[in-house]
């Protein structure tokens, strides 16, 4: 029994460490995602940061840069024109979200008809989250939570009958509001900073490495708050020890 007790402990330590690495270098399951990252010859614009290895195509990455572009024909202008300078912000976060292969350890399990998964409490770095506010505080929407709740009748989102547009910097007082409200909290706030290996860049300089290798190591290690624990160790480990029971 002790023999078989040592076996079931070597057998769940090597599952667990298979199922951190299998959060690891992985797209997970949405509308325009590839099956596996690799390299991309060319990605468009602000994309390029993840063409060594990418979860999207060079279509997906031109689709992240244009108005109610086919992607998901989400409309930016649905209070006015939005600010070139808080576009971009949206433009990279759309990037980040096709294109990066280090979101594994936050994927979880989407109950939408478009996509089987998603990412939850992607832990961002005080900077970017600061700036994308900073950026975006005058522009104007009519929502806070950008997922649902809005009129599709013609086809492109607009605001539900009832809600006034208001300054960012009303709805979302503050920058941890508008990081992890407008995505159903896609983004969880951090008062981690850029270069610390423990938050999620939206931006970095391609010709440095992307950042997001080593911090998506990190929480595949250690852990991560509010989110399941990885889908193949869940399913995997409990029928393999009850094999040898």
């Amino acid at each position: 029994m002790a023999a078989r007790w040592a076996v079931l402990g070597l057998l769940a330590a090597c599952m667990a460490s298979a199922a951190k690495e299998s959060v690891l270098n992985v797209c997970m399951d949405a509308k325009h995602h590839k099956t596996k990252p690799g390299p991309e010859g060319v990605l468009h614009g602000q994309c390029v940061l993840w063409k060594d290895n990418a979860c999207c195509t060079a279509n997906t990455s031109t689709g992240a840069h244009q108005d109610q572009s086919y992607l998901y024909n989400f409309n930016w202008n649905h209070c006015g024109v939005m600010p070139e300078k808080c576009k971009q912000h949206f433009i990279q976060d759309t990037c980040l979200y096709e294109c990066s292969p280090n979101l594994g350890p936050w994927i979880d399990q989407a109950d939408t008809s478009w996509r089987r998964e998603r990412i939850l409490n992607v832990p961002l770095c005080k900077e970017d989250c600061e700036l994308w506010w900073e950026d975006c505080k005058d522009a104007t929407t009519c929502k806070e939570n950008w997922h649902k709740g809005w009129n599709w009748t013609s086809g492109t989102n607009r605001c539900p009958r009832g809600s006034i547009c208001q300054p960012f910097k009303y709805v979302f007082p503050r920058p941890a509001d508008l990081c992890e409200k407008i995505w159903s909290n896609s983004y969880k706030y951090t008062t981690e900073h850029r270069g610390g290996g423990r938050c999620i860049q939206m931006w970095f300089d391609p010709a440095n490495g992307n950042p997001n290798v080593a911090v998506a190591k990190y929480y595949a290690q250690n852990g991560r708050d509010a989110s399941p624990a990885p889908r193949a160790f869940l399913l995997l480990l409990p029928a393999a020890l009850l094999s040898l029971l």
